[in-house]
């Protein structure tokens, strides 16, 4: 008896050696892998901050033994979710200024400027952001006559909700030495009878915010770790940065290599000629967790400000089109260098017009299918002999779903009922290719995730409105949505090789969820919270 108990415990022993040591198992889960064939399983195994096994429970568990096992409780799994268009740096800097958002008058942003100014006199601008004069009585700009009043010894800059204008007071004018009626290409500096009123719409805003005090090394790692933290609670695990100067690069990849930086970064450099200088001769840089290999371009500015670019005046004002941001020779000539190079061209093209004349000149030096995988970023209004531009040359629409829940209330007014038909036009878009990338454009818009997914599966805001859906023939499905947010963010960054999606070879980066999105009823997705969200299988958000 004694022998056969030894034995037992012998072959006990050597069933429990022979299996393989890992780092962490997830099991009693529903995983959902984003794979091509969009499947499901119970578990998986994860070892050096990548997966190398996924399964049912019993194959997990009887083959592998891990540090620490997460039972998940039958809980939904998903793949990280991956932000295709946002501004992290901007982001980080707005949690730090005075909040504007959703004030429903200039009289509210005046009273939130005061309370900001008197908890930070040490503050040597004001600086704010969020405004829309599309939610204030007249939908009209005001002028800076009461910010001076207010403000007459200290500088004031306050950013439009989109970043595409701002009002600024009469000492910010004085430091900047703005004059009324100066002109600026791509840009407007709005005057009345002679006199400054305030307001800058688009490349006029850099006449003044280029005199705005630059942070210090350590407010800057604090406003981005403030992000990074605000992310990751929402489940975001990589995020797209469109619009950086190679300063902030360094700054970044500093702060990841030290390990105070954690989020995966793919960055656009911004269409300026140090980026250039410094990028081009060398080539795109890669980390683990840092990816440097897009330019991003602006075509226009935004619908909401007047200064996207339409093919026909707007429908409430008439004498007026917008303006392209660059001679149409700039698109065309940084076109052809970057074709030559490994870097995608990425173009902010707003209205229909500017839409238009990007991928005009994508077509022209792409000449037909490839995979430079170059983007349209917003692709928000599009002409409807326009949409096929896209397949014709595989120019990838980047959009971002809660921009069409916020601009429905007004969108109408500015462009008409029938020209809107081309407008947040997902499903189209995402015939041309097969595939789209979804974003949020944040602090444009909330990071929240599920309002993204709720804005492209519903099409409908956080109050429910409207009834029936905003357009809703463009409507993407759950899984597209969710592979919006997932793998084809990360083909839309060069990823989907190593992220995207939770498959044998790719990095650990998932999220645990309280709601199934893809079961969850409508009424309750933004009810939806991350319980645990994981990068390169280590917690980086959860209890």
């Amino acid at each position: 008896m004694k022998k056969i108990f030894i034995a037992i415990i012998a072959i006990v022993f050597i069933s429990c050696n022979n299996k393989q040591s890992v780092d962490l198992i997830i099991h009693n889960a529903i995983i959902y892998t984003v794979d091509s064939s969009f499947s499901t399983t119970e578990a998986m195994a994860i070892k050096d901050e990548k997966i190398i096994a996924t399964g049912t429970n019993d194959f997990i568990l009887k083959n592998y033994s891990a540090k620490e096992n997460i039972d998940a409780n039958d809980k939904a799994v998903y793949p990280g979710f991956i932000d295709a268009h946002a501004h992290f740096v901007g982001y980080g800097q707005s949690l730090f200024v005075a909040d504007l958002y959703d004030t429903k008058s200039f009289d509210e942003v005046l009273e939130r400027l005061k309370t900001f100014a008197a908890k930070h006199p040490e503050e040597k601008w004001i600086l704010g952001r969020g405004w829309d004069q599309n939610k204030w009585p007249g939908k009209t700009y005001p002028t800076n006559e009461k910010l001076n009043q207010l403000f007459p010894d200290k500088p004031v800059f306050i950013s439009r909700v989109d970043g595409h204008a701002a009002i600024v007071n009469q000492k910010a004018f004085d430091i900047s030495n703005v004059k009324a009626n100066q002109k600026i290409n791509g840009g407007d500096v709005e005057t009345f009878n002679g006199k400054l009123t305030g307001v800058l719409i688009d490349n006029a805003k850099e006449l003044v915010s280029n005199f705005i005090p630059q942070l210090s090394k350590v407010d800057y790692a604090k406003r981005l770790m403030a992000a990074e933290k605000n992310c990751f609670a929402v489940g975001l695990t990589t995020i797209t940065d469109c619009g950086l100067n190679y300063k902030d690069v360094d700054a970044i990849d500093a702060l990841q290599k030290d390990g105070k930086l954690n989020m995966r970064l793919y960055v656009m450099l911004s269409d300026d000629k140090e980026n250039f200088d410094h990028y081009l001769p060398k080539g795109p840089y890669k980390t683990d967790k840092l990816f440097v290999h897009g330019f991003k371009f602006y075509a226009d500015g935004a619908l909401g400000s007047r200064g996207a670019c339409l093919l026909q005046p707007y429908n409430d004002r008439k004498d007026w089109k917008g303006f392209l941001l660059n001679t149409k020779n700039h698109y065309d000539s940084m076109a052809a260098i970057l074709s030559n190079t490994e870097f995608q061209m990425c173009t902010h093209a707003i209205g229909d017009s500017g839409n238009r004349q990007i991928l005009m000149t994508y077509n022209k030096v792409l000449k037909g299918k490839n995979d430079k995988r170059w983007r349209i970023e917003h692709a928000q209004i599009i002409n409807e002999n326009d949409f096929n531009l896209f397949g014709q040359s595989s120019i990838i629409p980047s959009v971002q779903p809660t921009h069409a829940t916020s601009d429905m209330y007004w969108a109408e007014e500015r462009l008409g009922k029938e020209r809107l038909k081309g407008g947040y036009a997902y499903k189209q878009l995402l015939k041309q290719n097969g595939w789209i990338p979804l974003g949020t454009d944040f602090p444009v818009e909330d990071i929240s995730t599920f309002k993204t997914f709720l804005a492209a599966v519903v099409r409908k805001d956080a109050k429910g409105f409207p009834e029936n859906g905003f357009q809703k023939e463009n409507a993407l499905s759950r899984e597209e949505t969710i592979r919006g947010m997932t793998i084809w963010a990360a083909k839309a960054d060069f990823l989907e090789k190593e992220i995207g999606s939770l498959e044998k070879g790719k990095k650990a980066d998932f999220i645990i969820l309280d709601n199934d999105l893809m079961k969850v009823d409508e009424k309750n997705i933004l009810n939806t919270k991350v319980i645990a969200t994981y990068l390169g299988g280590k917690k980086v958000f959860g209890k």
